[in-house]
């Protein structure tokens, strides 16, 4: 039994460092989480188009939620924001980056005209 719980969580953390690597964006989220709407819409209004990977939606979510302190996110794990493949942190860290004006410069290259 040891052998098979060795690698608990080493997919899901690849599917995230995959997710997060190949998309500018990405927000990990859950559906009933305002905190994760208001980070969502506030990226959504600086122009960008984020990945929103609600993890109560997937099959798979629980283990990716498990994962997600892995990658450095706090607790509670959601919303995740990764931008350009590194984790910026949750609705605080986003929140204060924007009131800082450091939020804009980062999410710079993957905004729409």
């Amino acid at each position: 039994m040891p052998l098979a719980r060795k690698g608990f969580g080493s997919i899901e953390m690849e599917k995230i460092q995959a997710l997060t690597s190949k998309n500018g964006v990405v927000i990990f989220t859950k559906s009933t989480c305002c905190l994760c709407y208001a980070v969502t819409i506030l990226i959504q209004e600086l122009r960008v188009s984020p990945i929103v990977f609600e993890i109560d939606q997937d099959p798979k979510g629980k283990e990716i939620e498990k994962a997600l302190p892995k990658q450095g996110c706090s607790s509670p794990s959601v919303p995740a924001v990764f931008i350009g493949g590194k984790l910026v942190g949750s609705t605080n860290e986003v929140m204060s980056l924007h009131l800082s004006g450091s939020l804009i410069p980062l999410l710079k290259p993957y905004q729409s005209l």
